[in-house]
C-alpha cells in the first residue's frame, strides 16, 4: 500500500525565522502562497502532483504565549481537502515565536504544547491523516543559528548545544503528537551530505558522522537521557541539493560533475537507508536557472537506481513549487521554482522543467525498471 497520494511531491517554502538583518521573514506571505494556495494546488494537480509539504509558521500561529491562531493554516487545509491534496506539515521551519530560542528553558515545553494544540486542531478540522515534520533540518538549523549567526540566537561555537536542545524539543513533541493523535505519522527531515577528504589521512567517517546526530539522538542511540527511542523513527526525509557534496575545507564540489569527483546520489541515499532501515523520502531537491531540468533528470535516474538496489524510497519532493526570495535579501529571486514569479507574483510556468517532471513521474509508474534505459535517457 502506498503511503502518499503521489510519488512526486511539491514543497512550498515556509521559512519564518529572523534573518541576519534582524527582520522576521515569512516566505509563505512573500510568495503569496498563503492567499493563492487554491491556484497553486490546482497547478500541481494539472501536472499530476497530489502531495505537498507545507508549514504552519509557528511565529505567526503563537504570537502570544499559549494562544494559538490556526486560521491561516485552516485556509490551506480546506483548500487541500476540496482539491484532494495530501499535506505534510512542518511545525518548525527555522522560526519560533519572538520570545523563544532553542536554549530557552521553556522552549521544549512550549513546543510540546504547540504539538498538542496542532494535533488536536487538525483532528477537529480535517478528515485526512496527519503527516507532520516536528522540526525541519535540525542539523542545518543548529549550524545556521549556533555557528554562523544566521538566525536566533545568532551564536558561534554553539551548534552542538542548540542541536541538543532542538532534539530535546523534538522528542518531547513527537511523544505528545502520538499521544494526542496516535494515528498520525511523524517524518524526520535532515540534510543529506557527503564530505570528501582533503588529505589522505583525513577520517572521512568522522567528517560525515555529525549529519546523523539529530536522528541518532531522537532514536536514543546517543544522548539517551533525552528519552529518544527507535520507535520515534517512522519515516525519514532527506534534503539534497547540488551543493550537498563538499571537501573537508568547505569547498563545494562542482556540479555538473564533469571531473567525476562526486559520489553518485544513489550511493549517498543508500548509506542513509542502511543506517536506519526505515521508509524514506527525498524531502527536498531542486536547482535553479537553466540547470533545473538537468538536475531533475540526474536525481530521477539516481533514485530509480536506489530503489533497484533496495532503498525503501517513497517519494521525491521538488522544492520549491514557486520561486522564492533569498532569506537575507527579499528582493533577490533565484528562478528555482516549477513556476517562477513575475513582478505581480503571477505564476510563470517553466515549461521545460514541467515537461521533465512529467517524464520523471512516468519512470516511477512503470512496474519494472530498466535502469540502463533510464540512465542513458537522462544523460
Amino acid at each position: 500500500m502506498e503511503i502518499f497520494n503521489t510519488f512526486f511531491m511539491g514543497g512550498f517554502e515556509c521559512a519564518d525565522h529572523i534573518n541576519r538583518s534582524g527582520e522576521r521573514i515569512n516566505l509563505l506571505k512573500e510568495t503569496q502562497h498563503d492567499t493563492r494556495c487554491y491556484e497553486d494546488y490546482e497547478a500541481l494537480l494539472s501536472i499530476g502532483i497530489r502531495t505537498v509539504r507545507e508549514g504552519i509558521c509557528w511565529s505567526s500561529v503563537e504570537k502570544i504565549s499559549g494562544n494559538y491562531d490556526f486560521s491561516e493554516v485552516l485556509h490551506r487545509m480546506k483548500a487541500a481537502e476540496k482539491l484532494g491534496i495530501q499535506q505534510i506539515w512542518d511545525l518548525i521551519h527555522f522560526g519560533y515565536p519572538d520570545d523563544l530560542s532553542p536554549t530557552h528553558p521553556l522552549f521544549y515545553l512550549r513546543f510540546e504544547k504547540l504539538c498538542k494544540a496542532f494535533a488536536s486542531f487538525y483532528k477537529e478540522n480535517s478528515k485526512q491523516k496527519l503527516f507532520v515534520v516536528p522540526i525541519n533540518e535540525i542539523s542545518f538549523l543548529s549550524w545556521h543559528s549556533g555557528d554562523v549567526r544566521g538566525t536566533v540566537p545568532f551564536a558561534v561555537n554553539s551548534g552542538w548545544d542548540i542541536k541538543y536542545h532542538l532534539c530535546k524539543a523534538a522528542i518531547t513533541g513527537i511523544k505528545m503528537l502520538k499521544k494526542t493523535d496516535p494515528s498520525c505519522t511523524v517524518i524526520l527531515v535532515e540534510p543529506l551530505v557527503k564530505i570528501h577528504a582533503m588529505e589522505i589521512d583525513d577520517n572521512v567517517y568522522e567528517l560525515n558522522e555529525p549529519q546523523f546526530q539529530a536522528m541518532d539522538i531522537i532514536a536514543g542511540r546517543i544522548c539517551p537521557e533525552l528519552g529518544g527511542s527507535e520507535e520515534l523513527l517512522e519515516i525519514l526525509g532527506f534534503n539534497y541539493y547540488w551543493n550537498c557534496q563538499w571537501k573537508g575545507n568547505g569547498e563545494s564540489l562542482n556540479w555538473p560533475d564533469y571531473q567525476q569527483m562526486r559520489v553518485p546520489f544513489s550511493e549517498v541515499l543508500q548509506t542513509a537507508y542502511e543506517r536506519y532501515k526505515k521508509p524514506i523520502i527525498l524531502t527536498e531537491t531542486g536547482h535553479f536557472g537553466d540547470r533545473r531540468v538537468e538536475w531533475l533528470e540526474e536525481i530521477t535516474a539516481e533514485c530509480v537506481l536506489a530503489k533497484i538496489n533496495g532503498v525503501d524510497l517513497h517519494g521525491i519532493c521538488i522544492y520549491p513549487v514557486t520561486d522564492r526570495p533569498d532569506w537575507d535579501d527579499l528582493t533577490s529571486y533565484s528562478k528555482c521554482g516549477i513556476w517562477d514569479l513575475d513582478e505581480s507574483f503571477n505564476r510563470v510556468p517553466h515549461q521545460e522543467y514541467i515537461a521533465a517532471l512529467i517524464n520523471a513521474q512516468k519512470s516511477f509508474k512503470r512496474k519494472k525498471y530498466r535502469i540502463h534505459h533510464f540512465i542513458n535517457l537522462f544523460r
